[in-house]
C-alpha cells in the first residue's frame, strides 16, 4: 500500500483562526481528517507533519525519502523564500505535489513565485481545503501511473535459418 506524507509549513497550525477570509474556517486537523477519509477510499495510507521551522521541514523531507512514496506539501510562506526546501525536494527523489489553500496568483506579487515549482510534479492552488484532497488524488494517480507494468507473455521468436 502506498504511503503519502501530508507536509504542512509555517502557520498552517493556525488554520481556522488565521485570516479565515483567505484560508477558510477549517482547521488543519479537519483537513487531515478529510484526507485520511479520502486515503482510505483510495487505498493508501497518509501521515501528517506540520512545522513552523524550515530546518525541521527539510529534515522531514529527507527522512520521507525512505519512509513514504510521495508527499503532498503546503510549504506556506516558505514557498516564496526557501531554496533549502527546493533542494530537499529535489534530493528526496519522491513525487511531490505542492498545494495551497488560496490562489497565490491572485494575491500579493511576492506570492506569485514558488521556488519549488520547478522540482514538484505540479501545483494545486486556490481551492481551500479541497486543494489537499485534489493534491492527494494527484499523488496517488502519479504513483499508480508509474508502477512497472508486468511484461506480457511473448511467444518465442522463431530463429532465422539463414
Amino acid at each position: 500500500m502506498e504511503k503519502i506524507l501530508l507536509l504542512h509549513g509555517p502557520n498552517l497550525n493556525m488554520l481556522g483562526k488565521r485570516e479565515p477570509a483567505v484560508y477558510g474556517r477549517q482547521t488543519l486537523d479537519d483537513i487531515v481528517a478529510a484526507a485520511g477519509s479520502l486515503a482510505t477510499e483510495l487505498g493508501v495510507e497518509v501521515a501528517s507533519y506540520q512545522s513552523n521551522v524550515e530546518g525541521d521541514l527539510v529534515t522531514k523531507i529527507q527522512v520521507a525519502a525512505s519512509e513514504f512514496d510521495a508527499i503532498v506539501f503546503n510549504p506556506g510562506a516558505y514557498t516564496h523564500t526557501s531554496i533549502a526546501l527546493r533542494d530537499a525536494v529535489l534530493a528526496a527523489g519522491l513525487p511531490v505535489v505542492e498545494v495551497h489553500l488560496s490562489n497565490v496568483h491572485k494575491r500579493e506579487e511576492f506570492r506569485h513565485r514558488s521556488f519549488l515549482a520547478g522540482v514538484v510534479e505540479g501545483q494545486v492552488v486556490g481551492f481551500g481545503a479541497e486543494s489537499y484532497l485534489l493534491g492527494l488524488r494527484a499523488a496517488v494517480s502519479i504513483l499508480r501511473s508509474r508502477r512497472p507494468v508486468p511484461p506480457r507473455a511473448r511467444p518465442a521468436r522463431k530463429r532465422s535459418t539463414r
